[in-house]
């Protein structure tokens, strides 16, 4: 399913106040234990006193052996600027856990993707409120598990949810079309882990049925937002967007078959490129490499 090994690659992650001798003490770092750069981005939000931002991916020989030796030697320069920062290693492939509604086009999608080894994870389990998803998330060996929610036992459903995500050890979650709203504390225990995906360009018709108010709007343009869930409903970090043209013809029903088209691209190329350690998220933003 996966395309390479990639035992001896790594990806280094950092932000912190942008100041001159950043990216030379980092890649004096990486030359002194034997590191090849592959791919070197960065964006400085304000040479004068602003955030820096940097995602670097390298190669180094026996990385395993040396990876608790790595970071720690790393602590020094990261104190020094002040960073937030992180090392990921390619070959710990992201455990991912995929929670649907009724409409199954964007699971549909990620399941295509992963199945074609273009999705670099491991679909640990499905969580749905509804039996629709079950037949073909099962046919191909993942588990799914029908947890039927409402607000009225939010709480209890989380609950069992929170255990499922335990046992399988789950990175990242992603909402494909999951039309419930999840509680604080929830969020909170997975925060920037949890990707959505709302079939809206943000911030335009936040909540529910934004097909049939962009129609009566009368839009010409309608899209899909991916971002990451926060306590604000649909106003977290946004990572991709992308829009499809529609006129006068279209009906609330034209409209959402066409926005389904963008919620399944919109949603795949977000989780891609969350799995491919090429997001940081400052504030309520992201910089995506």
């Amino acid at each position: 399913m996966f395309k390479q090994n990639n035992k001896n690659r790594a990806r280094l992650l950092i932000n912190c106040p942008d100041q001159p001798g950043i990216v030379a003490a980092v890649s004096e770092f990486l030359y002194e234990h034997s590191a090849n750069i592959i791919e070197s981005n960065q964006y400085s939000a304000d040479p004068e006193g602003g955030e820096f931002f940097i995602r670097i991916e390298f190669e180094s020989p026996n990385l395993k052996q040396k990876q608790a030796q790595l970071e720690s030697d790393f602590q020094e320069i990261a104190n020094r600027f002040n960073m937030d920062w992180k090392f990921m290693y390619v070959d710990e492939i992201k455990k991912m856990a995929i929670f649907v509604s009724k409409e199954p086009h964007c699971l549909l999608e990620l399941l295509w993707e992963w199945q074609s080894g273009d999705l670099m994870a491991d679909i640990s389990l499905v969580i749905s409120n509804h039996e629709t998803s079950r037949e073909m998330v099962e046919s191909l060996g993942i588990p799914y598990y029908y947890i039927p929610a409402n607000k009225d036992i939010r709480a209890e459903v989380e609950e069992k949810q929170l255990q499922l995500l335990k046992e399988y050890e789950v990175d990242v979650i992603v909402l494909a079309r999951y039309m419930q709203i999840l509680t604080p504390s929830f969020v909170e225990s997975h925060k920037h882990q949890i990707i959505n995906i709302h079939h809206s360009f943000l911030p335009a018709f936040i909540g529910a049925n934004p097909y049939e108010r962009a129609y009566n709007r009368g839009v010409k343009l309608i899209g899909a937002t991916s971002h990451y869930v926060t306590n604000n409903l649909d106003e977290g970090p946004i990572i991709e967007q992308d829009i499809s043209r529609v006129d006068h013809r279209d009906n609330a029903e034209a409209m959402k078959k066409i926005g389904q088209s963008v919620e399944r691209s919109v949603l795949a190329r977000a989780i891609k490129w969350h799995l491919d350690d090429r997001i940081i998220v400052h504030g309520n933003k992201t910089i995506v490499f």
